[in-house]
């Protein structure tokens, strides 16, 4: 049995101005890249140097494991000169299968309605960001896109959240953080967020995972109502 949704009982909304959200596996289905980076990039890297995916994906798996954490493990113009392909295409290619967790759209009407800030802070380089946000037409949601290239730092780094608060101030101790990347609510717990909240099913075609170190929800809707 999955564990119980816990997270809105225990946050007292009056005590919060701003509402950030991380996008792939938060907003939007962590299947569209789990996808795309385990399927199509090894499909088609494997065709340019004629590889069979399999290959293709054991050839590509360590550098993956290199830059994990790092803001190159993030970056579509790296991966692209590393692979030989216009990954920024092939995202517009195959963009039909982008699509917003359940939910994903009640919530951010809701923390609209509310009045409170609502700020988009993602990892996702501009040619993963844009087209997705262009094509759930979720761009309109949000005061502030905010994308780690921008602040030399990805959101796990501790350099990150001083940056960001430095040239879009807030108070974390008004606000809430949600994401579905554990070491990225590390940081923003060790930065002093009021509440950081784990998505625990960020890909819809994956089991529910249990999160024990975080407040927790299955989606952004367990979070309502807002007011």
């Amino acid at each position: 049995m999955a564990p119980q949704n816990t997270a809105s009982a225990a946050i007292d909304w009056e005590q919060i101005d701003h509402v950030l959200v991380d996008m792939d596996g938060t907003v939007l289905d962590l299947a569209f890249d789990n996808h795309f980076w385990r399927e199509l990039v090894p499909r088609h890297y494997g065709a340019l140097h004629a590889l069979a995916p399999e290959q293709a994906w054991e050839r590509l798996l360590p550098h993956f494991r290199d830059l994990q954490g790092k803001l190159e493990w993030y970056c579509m113009d790296h991966w692209s000169e590393l692979t030989g392909l216009n990954l920024a295409a092939l995202t517009l290619q195959s963009r039909e299968r982008i699509a917003p967790l359940p939910g994903s759209d009640a919530f951010l009407r809701a923390v609209r309605a509310s009045g409170r800030g609502l700020w988009l802070v993602t990892n996702a380089h501009r040619d993963s960001w844009q087209p997705k946000l262009a094509h759930t037409g979720y761009g309109v949601h949000f005061d502030h896109i905010l994308c780690s290239h921008d602040f030399g730092a990805p959101k796990e780094d501790p350099r990150f959240w001083p940056a960001l608060r430095q040239r879009h101030f807030f108070d974390p101790r008004r606000a809430i953080f949600i994401d579905d990347s554990l070491p990225v609510l590390r940081a923003a717990r060790d930065f002093g967020f009021a509440h950081v909240i784990a998505i625990r099913h960020p890909d819809t075609s994956q089991p529910v995972r249990v999160v024990d170190d975080f407040e927790a929800v299955d989606r952004l809707a367990d979070l309502l109502p807002i007011t």
